[in-house]
């Protein structure tokens, strides 16, 4: 399966259209004006661009074209998680945490929380 890689531009749209979909450019347009002051000519360049990734899709509607997201929010920020991680810690999810906890950047909460995530994996696997 092909990665799909979002710009940050991109997860502003796909945010909108995870939320509530379908969408029509001028829909998005008025939905991310105020956040981006993007133009509605941006949108329109910036969906063609995510609909060649594969990321959005569309049907022709009444009126105008209704945008649809086309990959899971849940897909995509595994994808951006991976790819974070190759690229800043070479794939290796214990080298990021060992540099959370040694620069003490985790909460009680956090840990408590990662605790529980790893015991729930560890009876998973079991």
């Amino acid at each position: 399966m092909k990665r799909i890689n979002l710009s940050d531009g991109e997860w502003n749209i796909m945010n909108v259209l995870w939320e509530e979909a379908p969408k029509t450019i001028t829909q998005l347009t008025d939905a991310l004006k105020e956040s981006t002051g993007w133009s509605k000519h941006t949108i329109i360049t910036m969906l063609r661009r995510m609909e060649s990734k594969g990321a959005v899709k569309y049907v022709q509607g009444v009126r105008a074209k209704q945008y649809y997201p086309a990959m899971e929010r849940a897909e995509a920020a595994l994808e951006e998680t991976e790819s974070f991680l190759d690229k800043v810690y070479s794939g290796s999810l214990g080298l990021m945490l060992n540099t959370m906890v040694e620069k003490n950047s985790l909460s009680k909460e956090e840990i408590d929380e990662l605790y529980a995530i790893l015991k729930k994996a560890e009876e998973e696997e079991k």
